[in-house]
């Protein structure tokens, strides 16, 4: 039995199956369909409404299951399309690989090693964008790629561009997804990130055929702006309710609660002075009058400043549901300070809420702005003081070890 032989076994135990998307790439498909037959005849191609030879290509390997339509939809869609009709034949995990001839097929055993370790997870083929083939377009979006997943998920990846993936179908058709074409492979990573599925990478091999040569069906203009709108939407819904939900859940999770202490609090190289600052500043941010933007702008000053990233996104959670009627109540006392005999006085309850700060709006930013501050400043201190009296108990015991 040789090394595909050996593979394709696998393949067959974990119900894996291969997805080939393809539009019009009659140059490529039959040698990509021939690379992936060598490892496995588990073949599902969607001829995303082709106008070249591609159905008479596929005439010639009679084994493959055949997806097709007449009008082009785009890759999500032909991707969608492919996991509901794998799952309805059984498949329990897809391998997506593109068609142009950009992936090799030689890297399908790596997808089914890291199956093996990890059966929840949706896998994705880290390329090597340094390389000198890659094009300055292709590095710069996955680089703006990367960055937006890691903002929407925190979760730092290599490569949230690449096309050759490993899904656990399951998972993947318990979702309901709302984009078509190339946006959906953003859409499907952040939202699977959101619902518990890890997501990992492992290395794989690119080719990047010559600027003469190379055919590509991305849109620069249209499709980057279709994957800025999806981002923007993304991040408002992770900021918005993904993160604050997340933070509640950690808080009412004693192993998970005491995990993040230890990592980000405790056992840190970052000094007791910088984690001081992080929690007061996220404070602060989590009390300023920007609702909506305060986490957003919180990360991007705590990246510029290079501050603690995870205590700062802690301590801005401040503002989350259950919390919100004492902030505005106590802004608004904060506020009477500052207006005097104009102030408005309000008294607390439950119907307290954002729409009560149309009542004074002055006077509640001025209040919002002054706590803010009081208690970034008081917490921050506290932390640091905090912080010390940790580190002399640590000492003696140390030292007791030692002995």
């Amino acid at each position: 039995m040789d090394y595909a032989d050996s593979f394709t076994e696998k393949f067959d135990s974990f119900n894996v199956c291969v997805i080939i998307p393809t539009y019009n790439n009659e140059f490529t498909l039959a040698r990509v369909i021939e690379e992936v037959a060598a490892f496995s005849q588990q073949i599902i191609v969607v001829n995303d409404g082709s106008t070249d030879r591609t159905l008479e290509i596929l005439d010639g390997f009679p084994f493959v299951h055949l997806i097709s339509y007449k009008k082009n939809k785009g890759k999500g869609w032909a991707l969608r399309k492919a996991f509901t009709y794998a799952s309805e034949h059984g498949y329990q995990y897809a391998i997506t690989i593109d068609s142009d001839g950009q992936h090799f097929a030689k890297d399908l055993p790596v997808f089914i090693d890291k199956l093996m370790l990890e059966k929840n997870a949706i896998i994705i083929g880290a390329r090597n964008m340094n390389q000198a083939s890659v094009p300055g377009g292709s590095s710069f979006g996955n680089r703006f790629s990367n960055f937006w997943f890691w903002v929407e998920t925190g979760i730092k990846l290599p490569d949230t561009q690449s096309g050759y993936r490993l899904y656990p179908l399951e998972a993947i058709n318990e979702m309901h997804f709302f984009t078509r074409k190339y946006e959906f492979e953003i859409e499907a990573l952040v939202r699977a990130a959101w619902g518990g599925l890890n997501v990992v990478s492992v290395p794989v091999t690119v080719y990047y055929a010559s600027k003469e040569e190379r055919i590509s069906h991305f849109r620069p203009f249209k499709d980057f702006f279709r994957i800025s709108v999806l981002n923007t939407i993304l991040v408002l819904i992770a900021f918005l309710y993904i993160k604050p939900r997340n933070f509640i859940r950690t808080i009412f999770n004693r192993k998970k609660l005491s995990q993040l202490l230890n990592d980000h609090l405790f056992n840190t190289h970052d000094s007791d002075g910088l984690k001081a600052v992080s929690i007061g500043f996220g404070l602060f941010m989590g009390i300023v009058p920007i609702w909506g933007f305060q986490l957003v702008v919180a990360i991007f000053l705590a990246i510029l400043f290079k501050l603690n990233k995870p205590l700062v996104i802690i301590a801005a959670n401040i503002s989350i549901p259950p919390l919100l009627p004492f902030i505005i109540f106590a802004s608004y006392k904060a506020g009477a300070f500052w207006m005097g005999k104009h102030a408005t006085q309000i008294v607390f309850n439950r119907s307290i809420s954002l729409d009560s700060i149309k009542k004074d709006l002055q006077q509640y930013i001025y209040g919002s702005i002054t706590l803010a501050i009081v208690a970034g400043l008081f917490f921050g201190l506290l932390t640091f003081i905090l912080l010390k009296l940790f580190h002399k108990r640590q000492v003696p015991a140390d030292k007791l070890n030692r002995t």
